[in-house]
C-alpha cells in the first residue's frame, strides 16, 4: 500500500510541477510581449545579409515606413543608421531605444513629412571592426570601409528596388552615435554623392587620429550637410576632438552654413540622450 501511495505521490508531484514550469513559461512569455515597444510601421525583412569580407554573421535589417506610405505614388528620403537593435525596440536594445518610430510618427502627425528609415543591425561582438574604418592598437578593428561600401553598392540598391525612394543624395541620411557616429561621419564623407546628410552623434574621433587626416582630404564637397552631436559629460577627448574636427572642416573649405554642432550641457554617452536629439538632427539635415 505505501508503494502504491508514493506512486501516486510522485505522478502527482510530477504533474504539478510541470504545470508551475508552463505557467511560467507562459508568463515569461507573456512579459517578453509587453516589452517589445515597436511601431506597426516597422518591419524586419525576411532577407538577412551576410557582408563579404567583413565576417560570418548573418545582419538583421529594419525598416521603418512612414504612416503615409500607403499612397501608391509617393516616393521618399531614407535615412541609413546603424545598431538596429537599439533604434525601434526596448525589448531588442542595449540599454534603452531611440524610439525613432515613435519620434517620425508624432513628427508626421504635425508636418506631413515622412521618411523611410533603414537600421541595420551591428555584428554583436564584430561591432567595433564593423563601425571603424582604421585599427585602433589596443581595440583593433579597422574593416568599416568594407561595411560601407556594403551599404552602398548592396544594400542601398536591394532598398531602392524594393521600396519608393529618393534615391538622390540630397534626399538619402546616414547617422549613427558613438562607433556609429565615426562610420556615418567616414561613410558620408567617401561617398558624398550617396550620402548628402550626415548625422554623426557623439563621434569616436579618438579611435584613430585617422579621422582628422581623412576628413583634412575629403572635406571639399559643396552639398553635403553634416550635424556633429556631443554631450560636455561624455568624458576623455569626446568635447576637444569635434571641436578640433569642426575647425578643420571649415578650415578646409567645408561650407558654414552646411556645417552644425551641437553641445549638450549635461549630456552624456547614452540612448536616452541620442533618443532626444534626433528629431533635432533630423530637422537640420532635412531643412
Amino acid at each position: 500500500m505505501n508503494k502504491y501511495f508514493l506512486l501516486i505521490l510522485s505522478l502527482l508531484f510530477i504533474a504539478i510541477s510541470c504545470k508551475s514550469i508552463e505557467v511560467k513559461q507562459t508568463v515569461k512569455t507573456d512579459i517578453l510581449e509587453q516589452k517589445s515597444s515597436r511601431s506597426k510601421n516597422v518591419e524586419i525583412l525576411k532577407k538577412e545579409f551576410i557582408i563579404k569580407d567583413l565576417n560570418t554573421v548573418s545582419h538583421k535589417v529594419w525598416v521603418y515606413l512612414p504612416p503615409n506610405y500607403a499612397t501608391p505614388t509617393k516616393r521618399f528620403p531614407v535615412i541609413y543608421m546603424h545598431d538596429a537593435q537599439n533604434l525601434f525596440d526596448a525589448e531588442t536594445s542595449y540599454a534603452g531605444e531611440w524610439s525613432v518610430d515613435e519620434t517620425l510618427n508624432n513628427y508626421y502627425k504635425t508636418s506631413k513629412n515622412g521618411f523611410i528609415v533603414v537600421g541595420v543591425e551591428n555584428g554583436g561582438e564584430k561591432r567595433i571592426e564593423e563601425y571603424t574604418p582604421w585599427p585602433n592598437k589596443k581595440y583593433g578593428g579597422g574593416k568599416g570601409a568594407i561595411y560601407i561600401d556594403f551599404l552602398v553598392n548592396e544594400l542601398k540598391p536591394y532598398i531602392d528596388e524594393n521600396y519608393r525612394t529618393k534615391t538622390k543624395a540630397k534626399h538619402t541620411a546616414i547617422i549613427g552615435s558613438s562607433l556609429g557616429g565615426l562610420i556615418s561621419f567616414y561613410g558620408g564623407l567617401k561617398y558624398p554623392d550617396v550620402f548628402g546628410k550626415i548625422g554623426a552623434l557623439s563621434p569616436s574621433f579618438w579611435f584613430s587620429n585617422n579621422s582628422f587626416a581623412f576628413a583634412s582630404r575629403n572635406s571639399n564637397t559643396k552639398n553635403t550637410k553634416l550635424y556633429l552631436l556631443i554631450g560636455d559629460k561624455e568624458g576623455g577627448s569626446m568635447v576637444s576632438d569635434t571641436e578640433k574636427m569642426e575647425q578643420l572642416l571649415l578650415e578646409k573649405g567645408f561650407p558654414k552654413e552646411n556645417l552644425k554642432t551641437k553641445i549638450v550641457a549635461d549630456g552624456k554617452h547614452t540612448e536616452s540622450f541620442w533618443r532626444d536629439e534626433f528629431l533635432e538632427t533630423i530637422l537640420f539635415l532635412y531643412d
